[in-house]
C-alpha cells in the first residue's frame, strides 16, 4: 500500500500528465515541454548557490493606543535583486517583497492598519483568523489604490501561525505572485508556557516557501495558459522568505520552524536530506495534542505547519531542508554552538476541544469541478452578487468535500477552523499529524474529505465570508463560494 505523501506526488504527477501532455520532465520533477508549459530563461543569471543568508521578516508587536494594537502596513511596489545581473520589479507590505511578521495574543484588541500605495486596487484577508466577516479582508473589503482600511476586531483564538495575503477577486494569484504576504503568529498563556524554542529569528524561525518563474530579463513571469490554470501554476525557481537559495545559521539545540506554503499551486513535501526524523507540533490553527514524529510533512498552498528539528549536538553540521518530491533544495542549514538554553518538547503540548459526527445537525456537500480553464463549486462559479451557503451560527456542521477531477485542489474555509473528520469515507485515512484545528485541507484527485464545521461569536446575514480551493489560479478562476453565518 502506498503512504499518503508517494500517492499525493504520484497523483500530483499523473494529472499534470494528463492535462498538458506533457513528459514526466527533468532530474528536478518540473515538468517540462508539451502544450502551455512555462520555464525560467536565466542563461544571463548567476543563480545563489546557497551562499546568501536567509532573510528572517521583521517582527511588529504593534503600538498600544489606549489599550489596542496598532499594527500600520504600506502595501507598495518594490524592486528585489535575486540575482547579481538584473533587478525584479515587486510587490510588498512595508519593504520590497513579502511583509512583516504580525505577532499577537489571544485576546488582544487590534487594528490592522492597510495603505494602499499600489496603482491598482488591492485588498488584505486575514487567513485563519477568526474574526468578524466585514473584518476579513475577502473579496468585498477592496482597498482602492491611494486608499486605507483597517481590520479592527478582538483576537479570540488559540496558538497558531498564520497569514495575511491579498483576495481582490481575480488578482489573488498575481498579487501573491508580485509578493504580497506575510505571517502572523498567535500566541496564548498556554503557548508562552511550553517548553519550545520561542526566540524569534533564532530558534524560532519562520520560512515563507514559494515558487516563481523568471523571464530573460530577471523579471516574474506570470502568464499561465489555460493548462497551467487547471494543472496549477508551478514555478521552477524556489524562494524561501523572497531568497533563492538562501542559508541559515541554527542553534545546536530543538529549533522550531514555522513552515507556510506561500505558493500559487504547489503541493510540497518537505524533509531534510539525511532523512531524519522530526516533530509537527502544530497544524493551521493549533498545536495537535501531542507532537507527532514524521519524516516529512504534505503542504498544499495555503496550509501551514510548525515543526521541532533537534540539533542537539550537531554544531558543525550542514544539511539541507528540501522538497522531496521534487529533490529540490529549499534552505541550507548550517549548525553552530549556541549558548541558549536547551528546550524539551514536552510529550502533551494542548487539549483541543473536539466535535464528532453525532454533534452535527446539518450536512453540506461541496463538489469541486471544472474543465477548459474554468472552476466549479456544487456546479457554480463564484459570483460576489450570491450568497451560496447560510450557516447557523454555534452549530456543528458535516461538510462533505470531494474532488471530482485528476489534478489536486484543495479547500479553505474563512473565519473559522475545523476537524478532520474522515478521508475517503473513513477516519482511519486522517494521519495523526493532520488532527489539529485546520483551515485548509488537500483533496487529491478523486478524494473526498469530511470535515467539521462550526461557526461561532460572529453572526452576520449582511457580509459573507468565503470557502474555496487556495490553488490560487483555481480561486481566481471561479472555485470559490460565499455563506453567511445567521
Amino acid at each position: 500500500m502506498l503512504r499518503r505523501r508517494e500517492f499525493l506526488t504520484l497523483s500530483l504527477s499523473a494529472a499534470a500528465y494528463l492535462f498538458c501532455g506533457c513528459s514526466r520532465g527533468d532530474g528536478d520533477g518540473m515538468m517540462s515541454g508539451g502544450m502551455g508549459s512555462t520555464s525560467s530563461d536565466l542563461a544571463n543569471f548567476s543563480i545563489p548557490n546557497f551562499t546568501d543568508l536567509l532573510k528572517v521578516a521583521p517582527l511588529l508587536e504593534g503600538n498600544n493606543i489606549s489599550g489596542v494594537l496598532h499594527f500600520d502596513l504600506s502595501v507598495q511596489k518594490g524592486s528585489v535583486n535575486f540575482f547579481q545581473e538584473s533587478s525584479t520589479n515587486t510587490f510588498g507590505i512595508n519593504g520590497d517583497f513579502l511583509g512583516p511578521t504580525l505577532k499577537l495574543k489571544d485576546g488582544d484588541n487590534v487594528s490592522i492598519n492597510y495603505t494602499n500605495n499600489l496603482d491598482e486596487a488591492t485588498t488584505m484577508h486575514g487567513h485563519g483568523m477568526h474574526l468578524p466577516a466585514n473584518m476579513d479582508g475577502g473579496v468585498h473589503q477592496v482597498i482602492e489604490s491611494g486608499g486605507s482600511w483597517s481590520a479592527v476586531y478582538t483576537v479570540k483564538q488559540t496558538a497558531c501561525t498564520n497569514w495575511y495575503h491579498p483576495h481582490l477577486m481575480g488578482k489573488t494569484a498575481e498579487h501573491v505572485y508580485k509578493g504580497l504576504a506575510g505571517m502572523m503568529i498567535i500566541e496564548d498563556t498556554q503557548s508562552v508556557s511550553l517548553d519550545l524554542p520561542k526566540t524569534y529569528g533564532v530558534d524560532d524561525i519562520p520560512l515563507v516557501l514559494q515558487d516563481r518563474f523568471f523571464d530573460a530579463n530577471g523579471e516574474f513571469k506570470y502568464s499561465p495558459s489555460m493548462m497551467e490554470v487547471m494543472r496549477g501554476y508551478n514555478g521552477d525557481i524556489f524562494l524561501v522568505n523572497g531568497g533563492i537559495n538562501p542559508y541559515v545559521e541554527l542553534p545546536s539545540k530543538e529549533v522550531r520552524l514555522r513552515v507556510l506554503n506561500g505558493s500559487n499551486s504547489t503541493v510540497y513535501t518537505l524533509g531534510f536530506d539525511d532523512g531524519r526524523s522530526f516533530k509537527q507540533i502544530a497544524t493551521d490553527n493549533s498545536f495537535l495534542e501531542s507532537p507527532v514524529s514524521v519524516s516529512s510533512v504534505v503542504l498544499s498552498p495555503g496550509e501551514r505547519a510548525e515543526i521541532v528539528v533537534d540539533f542537539t549536538n550537531e554544531s558543525g553540521k550542514s544539511l539541507y531542508f528540501k522538497e522531496l518530491s521534487q529533490n529540490k533544495n529549499f534552505l541550507k542549514i548550517e549548525v553552530v554552538a549556541t549558548q541558549l538554553q536547551a528546550t524539551l518538547t514536552p510529550n502533551t503540548l494542548t487539549s483541543l476541544t473536539k466535535y464528532t459526527s453525532q454533534d452535527a445537525i446539518n450536512s453540506r456537500t461541496f463538489s469541486l469541478s471544472g474543465s477548459m480553464g474554468n472552476f466549479y463549486i456544487n456546479g457554480v462559479s463564484m459570483d460576489k452578487n450570491v450568497i451560496n451557503e447560510r450557516v447557523p451560527i454555534n452549530q456543528v456542521e458535516i461538510w462533505e468535500v470531494s474532488n471530482d477531477m485528476m489534478v489536486n485542489h484543495n479547500f479553505h474555509i474563512h473565519g473559522t477552523h475545523f476537524f478532520i473528520a474522515q478521508r475517503n469515507g473513513s477516519s482511519v485515512n486522517v494521519v495523526e499529524n493532520e488532527k489539529g484545528y485546520k483551515d485548509t485541507v488537500l483533496i487529491p484527485p478523486n478524494e473526498s474529505v469530511t470535515l467539521l464545521v462550526k461557526m461561532t461569536d460572529y453572526a452576520d446575514s449582511v457580509n459573507p465570508y468565503m470557502y474555496h480551493c487556495h490553488f490560487l489560479e483555481h480561486e481566481d478562476a471561479g472555485m470559490m463560494g460565499q455563506f453567511v453565518v445567521e
